[in-house]
């Protein structure tokens, strides 16, 4: 006990300094941090390797992509339920058992013989990454001090926004010499890693409780939330006339499912037996910062989704070259997400959300002048300038809004806020795919040949970023001064 309450008292130091943690403190943020940024650079891999796959297990483009589909829909099922699970099981527990999942679905994605086995492969993989991101943030929130969460929030930009950017520059480097099983097979080893680890290193925070399961709440957000990133990311494909069924149905059925999810929190939260509790919902900071987490994650990723097929399509370019063009953009928000989670933690958000969204918007709006002739420094540059604003904005958002909740809160603003960036996913890659793809039929129909066709509706797409970009500013002036509030009292690890 007497170790415990030194470990607490160490941790509430001088929040001015990096020792106001421990070792343990530490470790128990640093192994999540690495692990989520393994999980997520390798969700984005697929993208560039579905050709090669589309070919050796003979499927169709439509089938394949369910090996990006299946991993955003288990990310949306599972990760609403992770309130709870990190309410009812220890820290120790949860770590060890999303890193177990992760490697075990990366070994199953390496020596898969068929494509269904693949696709059971990256629904494991992604049930793990749902566990992962809220513990990690949750982790952080309840461990560090409030005067510094902002410069360790830094480091969470680099895992959500860095590793997606890196992904599809990761997987040209593989396939340019490798078989595509390679992109599973060199990350087990530290997947591996990160499972020994921490059997070895990590420890509890705080006490697990028993919270009751409601196996009607679990089916209703499974229902809710799959059907609207199912419905979400069906619209690309229903512009372009390829969809198995009309993304109309699983919104409606989606919608109407949340509806009745929330009515059912709504009720259980009296009983402090909600799944999912929505109270994070009546503090204000919260709400602004999700909502603009919310457009600026959809403008990352539809960027994110269109820079490549214009790289790819419009210029003829590898996989290689367009993973090596896309990569300063993602290296310039891992460099500036530390500093500015340490400018944050002095000056307060509204200081650095407000030029950050003005950046992004410029950026975007730069990108919507791009065609067939651009040279690429120009591409990349604008893709830089885009990624920074993004990265000046996420971190101070991702503070504010986690650090305005009581203590008992967080892994309920993680959940809430992890779900959400998943449908800012989904929502960006369907509007961008969906402008882009009648822009182009709309200029092929005026006689233009499919590259100018092609580059006229990604030049709508980028317009309708900048559009984004707008809103985001303009919500940015709701964001409050002054530092981000405390939510609670860092715990000791035990």
């Amino acid at each position: 006990m007497e170790h415990s309450a030194g470990l607490a008292e160490t941790a509430k130091g001088d929040a001015e300094t990096d020792t106001a943690m421990p070792r343990h403190v530490k470790i128990a943020i640093a192994l999540p941090i690495m692990a989520a940024f393994v999980m997520i650079l390798n969700e984005t891999v697929m993208s560039v390797a579905l050709p090669k796959l589309m070919e050796e297990f003979s499927v169709s483009a439509t089938t394949a992509q369910w090996l990006t589909t299946g991993y955003l829909l288990t990310m949306a099922v599972v990760i609403p339920t992770t309130g709870l699970v990190l309410q009812r099981f220890s820290t120790r527990a949860v770590f060890l058992t999303a890193t177990s999942l992760f490697a075990a679905g990366t070994l199953l994605a390496g020596l898969a013989p068929a494509f269904g086995v693949l696709l059971v492969a990256r629904v494991v993989q992604a049930s793990g990454t749902a566990l992962m991101l809220p513990l990690m943030m949750t982790t952080i929130m309840t461990l560090v001090p409030p005067a510094v969460r902002g410069r360790t929030m830094g480091l969470v930009s680099v895992v959500i926004a860095v590793a997606p950017a890196v992904g599809p520059t990761f997987s040209g480097l593989i396939l340019d010499s490798l078989s595509w099983r390679w992109l599973f097979l060199s990350v087990l080893p530290i997947a591996v890693l990160a499972v020994v680890a921490g059997a070895i290193m990590v420890r509890n925070s705080g006490e697990p409780s028993s919270v009751r399961f409601d196996a009607l709440s679990v089916l209703l957000s499974a229902v809710a939330f799959g059907g609207l990133i199912y419905g979400l990311s069906s619209i690309g494909e229903s512009a372009s006339g390829h969809t198995p069924v009309h993304p109309a149905i699983p919104l409606v059925i989606g919608a109407l499912s949340l509806a009745l999810f929330v009515l059912r929190q709504r009720s259980l939260q009296r009983e402090e037996a909600a799944l999912l509790d929505l109270r994070p919902f009546m503090t204000r900071s919260f709400v602004v910062g999700v909502t603009l987490l919310f457009v600026t994650m959809a403008a990352l990723f539809g960027a994110l989704i269109l820079l490549p097929l214009y790289l790819q399509e419009v210029r003829d370019l590898s996989t290689l070259k367009t993973g090596l063009i896309l990569l300063p953009g993602g290296l310039a928000m891992g460099v500036f997400g530390p500093v500015v989670g340490q400018l944050a933690d002095r000056f307060g958000p509204r200081p650095l959300v407000i030029p950050g969204t003005v950046i992004m918007a410029i950026g975007l709006g730069m990108m919507g002048a791009i065609d067939a002739d651009t040279h690429l420094a120009y591409v990349i540059a604008t893709h830089i300038l885009a990624c920074i604003g993004i990265g000046f904005a996420m971190t101070p958002l991702m503070t504010s809004a986690l650090g305005s909740l009581d203590a008992h809160l967080y892994s309920h603003g993680s959940a809430i806020l992890n779900t959400l960036q998943q449908f800012a996913g989904a929502a960006g890659t369907a509007l961008f795919i969906t402008v882009m793809t009648r822009g182009a039929n709309s200029s092929a129909d005026s006689g233009h040949s499919a590259v100018e066709a092609q580059a006229t509706g990604i030049q709508d797409a980028f317009l309708w970023g900048a559009g984004l970009g707008a809103l985001a500013v303009l919500t940015s002036f709701l964001v409050r001064g002054g530092k981000t509030p405390a939510g609670g009292e860092p715990v000791p690890v035990h």
